[in-house]
């Protein structure tokens, strides 16, 4: 006789925390700055140079990720523990500044599965230290209940002394460099919400699906952009034009992307294209959540290791306004928006 499965409403709150801390301890490195951690009212983080960087993320179920795709797959607990990490890791890369921390608020279900929890706390585990987010800890967080399950994970971060690079610092004359991937993930979430099967994908494809459920945001790129001297930087999660866009629009500039360049970015997908008789460049241009790097440089910089010129800073002409140009030309793809989408 099968056991039924223990879920949340078998389990008191402190219960279910004590299945749950175990799972974090092992995320942070030596270089970590958690003073006290879970198990008091607030956890205590040092700031070595005084200034915290600071971001928070939501994701919600059947907005922002999706138990059950249509195509079959099922997103574990794991899969939504390292995509909450990975993509709170990225926007503190994306000021040039490493992660010291984060809190994870959960709210869950009464019918949540417990094993999804303890799964859920491996993936967020998992993302942090395979990643390579040494310095950073989970310092505590918070359980509720609810109608549908919800991820909310704040983040903090240093600046080691140095001054952060800001989305409004790109100037005429400056290269736009790209470090990490873009594309893949919409590729693999257009495989996900379609017909076909991830066990039946021809070998290759699989690597979209993991691109969507667990990103690789490239977290030694920040930094090194930072001591090269990047001008901008910002993180692509809504897709290469829209982000673009902002970057032009905070910095008062047009951004020039290079066709040869997004040809190049768009060849690997071809697979995915064929399968889903799809145009990749538009996964390039408009599709998010690779969480890879969009930086400038000033002309002469050497890029750091890991970033590729995808296009040139320009600037403002006449009457003309800020936004994304391929070779001149108005790009017409905008990527995702929360609300509008």
């Amino acid at each position: 006789m099968l056991e039924t499965p223990l879920t949340v409403a078998d389990l008191t709150e402190s219960g279910l925390l004590a299945r749950i801390f175990p799972r974090l301890k092992g995320a942070s490195g030596a270089g970590a700055l958690l003073l006290l951690g879970p198990g008091d009212d607030a956890a205590i983080v040092g700031a070595p140079d005084g200034r915290t960087v600071f971001s928070i993320d939501t994701q919600v179920q059947d907005q922002d990720f999706r138990l059950q795709w249509p195509n079959g797959h099922a997103s574990t607990g794991y899969d939504v523990g390292w995509k909450a990490a990975a993509q709170n890791l990225s926007d503190i890369n994306a000021m040039g500044a490493q992660a010291t921390s984060m809190v994870v608020s959960l709210t869950l279900p009464k019918e949540t599965q417990v094993s999804w929890v303890e799964d859920f706390a491996d993936g967020l585990s998992a993302s942090i230290r395979e990643l390579g987010a040494l310095r950073c800890s989970v310092a505590g967080g918070d359980l509720g209940r609810g109608r549908e399950l919800s991820v909310t994970v704040a983040i903090l971060g240093t600046l080691d002394g140095r001054d952060p690079v800001l989305r409004s610092g790109a100037a005429p004359g400056d290269v736009l460099a790209l470090a990490g991937t873009v594309g893949r993930a919409a590729a693999g979430l257009a495989i996900l919400e379609s017909g076909h099967s991830v066990a039946s994908l021809a070998p290759g494809l699989r690597q979209f699906v993991d691109a969507q459920c667990r990103p690789f945001p490239p977290l030694a790129s920040g930094p090194l952009a930072l001591e090269a001297g990047a001008s901008a930087m910002l993180d692509i999660s809504d897709g290469l034009v829209r982000d673009a866009g902002r970057m032009a629009e905070a910095s008062q500039v047009v951004v020039d992307l290079d066709p040869e360049s997004l040809k190049l970015l768009a060849a690997p997908l071809a697979p995915a294209g064929r399968l889903l008789r799809t145009e990749p460049l538009e996964w390039v241009l408009g599709g998010g959540e690779d969480h890879g790097l969009l930086a400038t440089f000033p002309a002469g910089v050497q890029l750091p290791r890991g970033f590729a010129a995808i296009g040139s800073v320009q600037a403002l002409a006449g009457n003309n306004s800020t936004g994304v140009n391929i070779a001149g030309r108005p790009a017409d793809l905008v990527g995702w928006d929360h609300f509008a989408d």
